[in-house]
């Protein structure tokens, strides 16, 4: 899988301090308890300035999101020069990823302090991180089905499906685990994840 290109400055110096200053903010205290006025504080901005580019706390967290997001799952990729045929390299991406979302520090404190900032992206909609995730799977699940690895199908539905099922993985994993009994822990299911994969992806 080729690497997502991600630019979170996007040409504005300005924006990764800010981020860096509400990532600060929200692992401190959670994203209802942050306000602009102490992400402005924080980065040395003012504002007046936050105010321009976003409306409310929310909508800045969820640029913060689509970064660190995107970082975390190109980080979780095997290296490029692994030569690992397409259906390996997407599910070692995805079981990586999984475990990368479920320690990152972030991701942690949203769902332990404001889940609800995650469901409009489980229930409604898609979000930025989603759309650049599913560009990169459908990328790679045609490189599968270049080097036959991966079954033949429509590669938009299958990395939608592949997303599916990652993101349950990631967000209710620990409500079915119990970490006393072997066979039920975060290991085991891991292996069931990939397993999952190999056996959706094969031909």
């Amino acid at each position: 899988m080729t690497p997502i290109r991600h630019n979170s400055s996007d040409g504005d110096p300005m924006l990764d301090p800010v981020l860096d200053a509400v990532r600060d903010r929200v692992l401190a205290v959670g994203v209802r308890r942050t306000t602009l006025t102490d992400v402005a504080r924080r980065a040395g901005v003012s504002r007046m300035t936050l105010y321009r580019r976003w409306p409310d706390v929310r909508t800045l967290v969820g640029d913060l999101m689509t970064r660190e997001w995107i970082a975390a799952a190109t980080a979780a990729m095997p290296a490029a020069s692994d030569d690992l045929p397409g259906r390996a390299r997407i599910v070692e991406s995805l079981v990586n990823g999984v475990g990368a979302f479920r320690a990152h520090p972030l991701f942690r404190k949203i769902v332990d302090v404001d889940p609800e900032l995650l469901l409009p992206y489980v229930l409604d909609r898609r979000g930025a991180s989603q759309d650049a995730l599913l560009d990169l799977l459908a990328t790679a699940v045609r490189a599968g089905h270049a080097d036959g690895s991966v079954r033949p199908g429509h590669a938009e539905r299958q990395a939608r499906t592949l997303l599916l099922v990652v993101q349950s993985f990631t967000l209710s994993l620990r409500t079915m685990t119990d970490e006393d009994d072997p066979g039920l822990s975060t290991a085991a299911f891991t292996d069931e994840l990939r397993t999952l994969l190999e056996r959706t992806l094969a031909p």
